[in-house]
């Protein structure tokens, strides 16, 4: 009897009946050959009949991926077997195709779309079917390693990463096409963008009102005036709109559910979803992550519903505005809204690929009190998500589908965002959002002024009776402080204000009554540790300008304490040195709320904004570059994590990457640190050469033994009283070492007792535990310092220098002639200090600690400014190295 296979070729799965006819005769044919567990290999174009489901998930599989091709006789499915039955994957052409990273890339795109209850029956998928055809599609007749969508997404990732022009890209196509014919392959760069834009997540256009009265949605999205103050909501031409509406202003809305949804049904994040839970630190005395602080345990204990499944998602709000036009003196701003997940690890939450863009609040003027005019759409989905959930399909879970709910925890944003924010205003008299009514400020020529800081003093502190501050004694008590109620209750004093910006709505300023408050609507440094602050210095006046959040805290915590002491008297000098050491713990302090600070401060969104700025490709349209470049982006990123055969932003090594070391029996051996730079010639002297041995030697924790042996041997033959002993083992135990013929003696430790060469080489920097050290010689020329080292000493005192060479000794192998490679650090002690709390130091395996102190070479800052060098090689970034914060600050 012959089977009808036609239904197997069939590309619009969703709305044909043939094919879900004939899926059904195929699993009742195949449900007597099922396995005693229930299961039977899936013939899916992803399985490929290397994986065996239960009936009912083959079901859903063939339906979702198709068939696979290929598969003419069902020999695993109850056909009887014929001669020359064969089970190859053959594509349409037939030609045989390999493993094609894209077949998972779009299973897990369409099972984010696919529902339980709609495994039952058809479902539309055309939206893929052109993926699915240029998938199917090879690159070139003959070419089975590459199918052409493959090649397409490889294509644009090298574009991204590369920051290759669109108008380049074309001209890429171009040459292509020319030099291969028959390749299969899109003309332009707007189809591949097209193309693209199917496997992101898109977003929505939601017109506002020219004075940001309101938004054209939902109840107003059929409205052609603004409800608030009747403004047309279009543009118009002589008093008459033109041929084709064109809005005043574009909202850009992404949605965050299936944004949120695609990070558990993507099989590359699903397991990192749960690491809040599954990698938190077991010793309460550890904090790597918000999930270790109390306002986490907090939120735990007063919504346990929400905190019982693990999966659902944590969220931290950050806006601020940007010029997408750079350093132009044109006044613009632009406001991003953007959402990051705190489920996730501590190293990638805070990385730009894991952060979502939700809104895109357009320019030119800032949004000011009608933030949330523009927030609407944002606070209405995540209040959705968080009374009802929504249904999302779990790869890594045994439960696929659950219902995902989320929780905002905190915003992230500066002083006059805040204000925008939350609706207290940063200015006036009452300025400070926590000490609310009770801000105590006068007015100074002209300006505000905040005093009575002295309140907050113990009330016996004889700094509260000294007159020398504004000659009054200080008596009040500090500020309340307001509870949830008081807050509430001040919000309902609040009189409902008009939203916008135009002149008789809106935008008529009125004074606010003494009940409302400050309510104004309802509701030298190491590498990587800052940016290079002098970009940010004016040459007429010496003011620094464009400074980001990051900044400042280097600036206080770290450059005022040490810059200001030769310019001020000892009194102000260390009345600034005490408040900046106020603000540093006071920083530190709020951790233990919250959690590490760079998880919840402005710097990581600050740098954000660079990437989204590179979007702009269309001055004209700046908002609307930003948001295709972004959708277009977040698809490539979401492709590339399957991808293990071209560089992307999840394999690519990082900058300070020392390498993978080989594992050995000596420790001394298992080298940390990677040499960087033109490599040069040293030749020692015997006394250099012999001191440096016996340094290696005495810091190799195998060699203990012995080393406490010789000492044993030379107590019984000099004696108890002798007082050179030491200078004696010294010197005597490298020749020890060098007759050293016992039998447990291994290849590596006669290598070890081998005489080094006299001539060793030698490099300007190396990179120690993911951290780049340079040479003093090397750094006088850098604007970072990088050339601070910590040695212990034999007590319980640490001694700083700073790098002056870096020395690789080789020691040959015996038998195999292999070089085993030691890297070797000379620094020159400057003074001796014990180790304060918050020193941080990178164990080489030699035991010499690196350190890059900043404390102890901060005046060469000012006096250290000439022209960089070349390079010292290719992997090595610009000496500026803005905006690039290491693990190591």
């Amino acid at each position: 009897m012959t089977i009808d296979k036609s239904w197997t070729t069939i590309r619009r799965r969703g709305s044909s009946n043939e094919f879900w006819n004939g899926l059904q005769h195929f699993l009742q044919m195949a449900k007597p050959f099922v396995n005693d567990r229930g299961f039977i290999k899936c013939p899916c174009r992803r399985c490929l009949n290397n994986a065996s489901h239960q009936l009912e998930d083959l079901e859903s599989h063939i339906f979702r991926n198709g068939f696979m091709f290929g598969y003419n006789q069902w020999i695993h499915h109850g056909e009887p077997v014929t001669a020359n039955a064969g089970t190859t994957v053959a594509g349409p052409s037939g030609g045989i195709h390999e493993r094609d990273e894209m077949f998972d890339v779009l299973d897990d795109i369409i099972s984010e779309d696919v529902d339980e209850d709609a495994v039952g029956g058809p479902s539309s998928n055309d939206q893929y079917d052109d993926l699915f055809a240029a998938l199917r599609s090879e690159l070139y007749p003959g070419v089975s390693s590459f199918s052409s969508l493959n090649f397409l997404v490889k294509l644009m990732h090298l574009k991204v990463l590369n920051k290759w022009t669109n108008k380049s890209f074309d001209e890429l196509l171009k040459l292509l096409k020319l030099a291969f014919p028959k390749i299969d392959l899109v003309e332009s760069h707007y189809e591949a963008k097209k193309l693209m834009t199917k496997m992101g997540l898109g977003y929505s256009s939601i017109h506002v009102c020219k004075n940001d009265c309101a938004l054209f949605w939902k109840e107003n999205s059929l409205k052609d005036t603004c409800p608030v103050c009747s403004e047309s909501r279009w543009k118009l031409q002589s008093g008459k709109r033109s041929g084709k509406n064109v809005p005043h202003k574009v909202l850009r809305y992404f949605p965050v559910g299936p944004r949120l949804k695609r990070l558990f049904a993507t099989s590359k994040t699903a397991k990192l979803m749960r690491w809040h839970s599954t990698g938190k630190s077991k010793d309460n005395d550890v904090m790597r992550h918000p999930v270790d602080v109390k306002s986490w345990q907090e939120f735990d204990k007063r919504h346990p519903q929400f905190a019982g499944d693990v999966r659902n998602v944590r969220l931290g709000l950050a806006a601020d505005g940007f010029n997408p036009f750079g350093n132009m003196s044109l006044s613009y701003s632009m406001w991003p809204v953007v959402l990051t997940t705190y489920n996730l690890p501590p190293w990638i939450c805070m990385k730009a690929e894991y952060l979502m863009l939700s809104l895109l609040i357009p320019g030119p003027q800032s949004p000011g009190k009608d933030m949330d005019v523009f927030l609407r759409p944002l606070i209405d989905e995540l209040k959705e998500l968080w009374v009802h959930g929504l249904d999302t399909r779990d790869a890594a879970s045994e439960t696929s589908v659950f219902r995902m709910r989320a929780a905002l925890l905190w915003t992230v944003n500066d002083f006059p965002a805040r204000s925008s924010l939350s609706g207290w205003s940063g200015q006036g008299y009452r300025a400070c959002p926590t000490c609310n009514e009770d801000t105590p400020s006068m007015r100074v020529i002209g300006k505000t002024a905040y005093f009575g800081h002295r309140r907050f003093l113990p009330t016996n502190h004889h700094w509260r009776s000294n007159l020398q501050f504004d000659g009054r004694t200080e008596r009040k008590r500090p500020p309340r402080r307001f509870s949830t109620t008081d807050i509430l209750e001040q919000l309902r004093r609040v009189k409902t204000g008009i939203p916008g910006k135009h002149p008789n709505y809106g935008g008529v300023k009125r004074k606010r009554g003494d009940d409302e408050l400050n309510w104004r609507k309802k509701i030298k440094f190491p590498d990587g540790f800052a940016s290079n602050l002098l970009k940010n210095v004016a040459q007429n006046d010496s003011r620094l300008l464009g400074l980001k959040s990051h900044d400042c805290h280097v600036i206080m915590q770290r450059l005022l304490p040490v810059g200001c002491r030769s310019l001020v008297n000892k009194n102000i000098w260390s009345t600034i040195v005490e408040l900046c050491t106020f603000f540093k713990q006071l920083c530190a302090s709020t951790a233990i709320l919250g959690g590490p600070m760079h998880m919840r401060w402005m710097y990581p969104f600050e740098r954000y904004l660079k990437r989204l700025k590179d979007y702009v490709r269309n001055a004209a349209k700046a908002e609307g570059s930003i948001a295709e470049g972004y959708v277009v982006d977040e698809a490539l990123t979401f492709c590339s994590r399957y991808f293990d055969d071209v560089e992307t932003r999840f394999n690519r090594p990082d900058r300070n990457d020392d390498g993978i070391h080989p594992s050995r029996q000596l420790s001394v051996f298992e080298s940390q640190c990677k040499p960087l730079g033109k490599q040069s010639y040293v030749e020692l002297d015997n006394n250099d050469r012999d001191n440096a041995e016996f340094y290696i030697l005495n810091n190799s924790p195998e060699l203990e033994p012995y080393l406490n042996e010789h000492k044993q041997e030379l107590h019984v033959r000099l004696g108890e009283g002798c007082l050179n002993i030491n200078e004696v083992h010294r010197t005597e135990f490298i020749y020890a070492m060098h007759r050293m013929q016992a039998p447990e003696v291994t290849t590596e430790l006669l290598s070890l007792s081998s005489k080094t060469n006299m001539v060793v080489s030698s490099y300007p920097a190396c990179i120690v535990n993911g951290v780049r050290f340079v040479t003093h010689d090397r750094d006088v020329r850098l604007r970072t310092q990088n050339s601070g080292v910590s040695v212990p000493g034999t007590g319980q005192e640490m001694f700083y220098g700073q790098l002056q060479q870096i020395l690789e000794f080789s020691y040959l192998n015996g038998f195999s002639r292999d070089l085993d490679v030691i890297p070797i650090v000379q620094p020159v002690t400057n003074a001796s200090r014990p180790v304060t709390d918050d020193s941080s130091f990178l164990n080489d395996a030699d035991e010499v600690e690196l350190s890059d102190e900043e404390d102890n070479s901060v005046e060469e800052y000012a006096d250290e400014e000439t022209d960089a060098e070349t390079e010292i090689d290719t992997e090595e970034d610009d000496d500026d190295r803005s905006y690039h914060a290491s693990d190591s600050d």
